[in-house]
């Protein structure tokens, strides 16, 4: 089942690194704040690496000036999510998350099979606005699409 608007975000737990590796849960990473939790089907893709990350770099400050935290989060592995944020200059506070195992992804009902591919299964291309753990908007995109799950709409779809 596919997450919607009015759901609390489920309870999983993510990776990240920063001075080491580090585990944190989803309750912790939602309650009590305002945040946009961006989702691409790999680090390092074309799509995901010249428009979607980019975007959420670019419009960061207009995020934070909203009072919205900013998450970047792939089906792959904490040290390769650490390298692309790199690679990409993301700046401080704007979270690259790891959801190796999918997760979050499968409790969200958002994964995609990409293994004729060869990657296996993946996240869909989604946004979702989260207030206090409880999801108020959900920006999923159709396969092959990149729109709605853009910084630019997000930020122009905001609920008040």
């Amino acid at each position: 089942m596919t997450i919607h608007v009015g759901d609390r975000i489920p309870e999983v737990t993510l990776k990240r690194i920063r001075e080491g590796m580090e585990t944190i849960d989803t309750q912790a990473l939602f309650d009590g704040r305002k945040a946009v939790l961006f989702a691409v089907p790999g680090a390092f893709t074309p799509t995901c690496s010249a428009r979607h990350l980019p975007g959420y770099i670019e419009r960061f400050e207009q995020f934070r000036s909203r009072g919205i935290d900013v998450f970047c989060m792939a089906v792959n592995d904490p040290f390769v999510m650490q390298a692309w944020g790199k690679a990409q200059s993301v700046p401080d506070g704007l979270l690259m998350l790891s959801d190796g195992n999918g997760d979050l992804t499968r409790a969200l009902g958002l994964e995609m099979d990409a293994s004729g591919s060869g990657m296996g299964m993946r996240s869909r291309r989604f946004a979702l606005y989260v207030d206090n753990g409880i999801v108020r908007a959900v920006h999923v995109e159709e396969p092959g699409n990149f729109e709605v799950s853009s910084a630019e709409y997000v930020l122009a779809h905001l609920p008040e």
